[in-house]
């Protein structure tokens, strides 16, 4: 089995994902084979951070007490640099195809990924 890099499910500043070494898939949800072709044992790799928005959405009504706090606040769909897409928070007022850079923050008690507008 691969090595797991740690990032931000395990408290670390860092988004990782995996590529397949038979396909060349890439893949942001870590599993002990590629989604792809079935190959066993993908690599796993640290993200630049750098992406585009595809999908936004703000949240203005809390799901839970911990939430409540940080509403209103936007929820995206980002097209990673490195060819993977992932769902993460972001600052409020971003656009369809604005390019953003992943941070991160705190989030009811969890260091999440945080994207910002690319300066």
């Amino acid at each position: 089995m691969s090595e797991r890099l740690a990032d931000w499910t395990k408290g670390e500043e860092a988004i990782t994902y995996q590529t397949c070494g038979a396909c060349g898939h890439v893949q942001y949800f870590h599993r002990a084979f590629c989604a792809g072709c079935g190959a066993a044992d993908p690599r796993a790799q640290r993200a630049s951070g750098k992406g585009r928005v595809y999908a936004r959405s703000l949240v203005c009504r809390a799901a839970t007490p911990e939430t409540r706090a940080h509403v209103p606040y936007n929820i995206l769909l980002v097209d990673c640099a490195e060819g993977f897409r992932m769902m993460a928070h972001g600052e409020n007022g971003l656009a369809i195809g604005d390019e953003v850079d992943a941070s991160f923050r705190p989030f009811a008690g969890k260091l999440v990924p945080f994207f910002m507008r690319r300066k």
